[in-house]
């Protein structure tokens, strides 16, 4: 009865310490990731504004990002990969130094026309400072009872929340992203506490919220829902496309240019090009310009989402630095735009729809691109995204942008 009594007083003693990370987390990673995207914001309206001046130094600036990653960078170049391995006990630690380094290197990358997304860095910032802190507070003890993963799950929602201010999706996406088929529950309580709070520090300090009502809404008949199960399918293909394309298009990049210097010179030479003869920068950045288009209902080419889905594959392949998951917005987005008159839908309908279809197939997740969707979009659209994700998750054959995430049937099949 006594071991009993000590063990419930440390698990309880426990769990206050990841309430009270939490909440210290959701402070710290909420004003980081601020700087972090409001630099971001700055950079991307320079980039706007005098882009052909700018453009020409996309490869010189992949030399710098390529300087700072083989001098300084350790394992920081691993990116999401690390925070697999420490999630998984493969290694230990990840390096402090990984949050100058890619905040940097992303402003770099956008600021000078690449194609690249923000959030994974933003996942990445989080899940570094919260398992860099969580291991100084703790020191050894952060193996025990798995707290080093629940203080990196509860940074990563920290990251995510604070740049798109959806607290509830960021939960549910740090909680599914390691194991596919297992929401790590045991993580919730301190992972909600750091989301709110960071989702609450980056708009108090005026970092906007993308957020748009879907007013005309289908009644949820047969008919519309064979209408979802269709679109869904062509957004899970899409996003099968992304993270196919993405894999194979790093292992051919480094098979074709071994030398890293050179592969991201290169690359950053035959990107500037593409970016300037493609519409004089409209690929450049996270995208926001298509998924304003697009729910607008204004101009939207039927080539959108296939070249902002090349270029980015591209821009990340070559050794430039940025998330992937809002150019996954930008093309699910242009890609529903497209295909909502063809399935005879309204179209910032089948906008918010591929919004979170082919974000959910990239990704390999289901509930957090549904909930992301809601908090987005509405919750009136919760059945409608059901139904379309269930196709468009299905539809990704297993597949992920994250090469390094596990599916809970093989870790069942591979312990029998």
């Amino acid at each position: 009865m006594g071991v009993e009594n000590v063990e419930i007083r440390r698990k309880g003693q426990d769990l206050l310490f990841l309430s009270l990370f939490g909440l210290v987390m959701g402070v710290g990673i909420g004003i980081l990731e601020v700087f972090f995207g409001k630099g971001l914001l700055l950079v991307s309206e320079w980039r706007a504004e005098y882009f052909l001046y700018l453009i020409g130094f996309l490869p010189f600036a992949g030399l710098v990002i390529e300087l700072l990653y083989s001098r300084y960078g350790s394992r920081s170049r691993q990116g999401m990969s690390l925070m697999f391995d420490v999630n998984f006990g493969t290694q230990e630690t990840i390096p402090l130094r990984l949050i100058p380094i890619i905040i940097v290197s992303t402003w770099m990358t956008h600021l000078f026309g690449g194609s690249a997304g923000r959030e994974g860095v933003a996942i990445q910032i989080g899940g570094t400072l919260s398992h860099w802190l969580g291991s100084k507070v703790l020191g050894k003890r952060i193996k025990e009872y798995r707290l080093g993963q629940i203080i990196l799950v509860t940074g990563m929602a920290a990251g995510f929340a604070s740049l798109f201010q959806t607290p509830i999706a960021a939960i549910f996406f740090a909680l599914e992203i390691f194991v596919v088929g297992r929401i790590d529950y045991k993580s919730m309580l301190p992972a909600t506490i750091a989301s709110f709070t960071a989702a609450m520090m980056s708009n108090k300090l005026g970092l906007e919220k993308f957020s748009y009502v879907i007013i005309d809404i289908p009644d949820l008949t047969l008919v519309t829902g064979l209408k979802l199960i269709g679109i869904g399918i062509l957004f899970g293909l899409v996003g099968f496309l992304f993270s196919l394309s993405l894999k194979y298009g790093k292992k051919w990049a480094g098979g074709l240019i071994a030398n890293r210097y050179k592969r991201i010179f290169i690359g950053g030479l035959l990107i500037a090009a593409l970016m300037i003869v493609l519409h004089q920068g409209r690929y450049s950045g996270l995208g926001s310009n298509l998924i304003t288009a697009a729910v607008q209902q204004e101009t939207i080419y039927s080539y959108d989402f296939l070249l902002k889905l090349g270029l980015t594959v591209l821009t990340l392949a070559v050794g430039f630095q940025g998330g992937e998951v809002t150019p996954l917005f930008a093309i699910g987005s242009s890609l529903g735009a497209i295909l909502a008159p063809l399935f005879g839908l309204p179209i910032p309908f089948a906008v918010a729809i591929g919004y979170v279809g082919v974000f959910s197939s990239a990704t390999n997740t289901f509930i957090a691109p549904i909930i992301i969707g809601c908090e987005v979009f509405g919750y009136e659209l919760l059945p409608y995204f059901f139904i379309a994700l269930c196709l468009a998750y299905a539809c990704n054959f297993d597949t992920s942008i994250y090469g390094k995430q596990k599916s809970l049937f093989v870790i069942n099949t591979e312990t029998k």
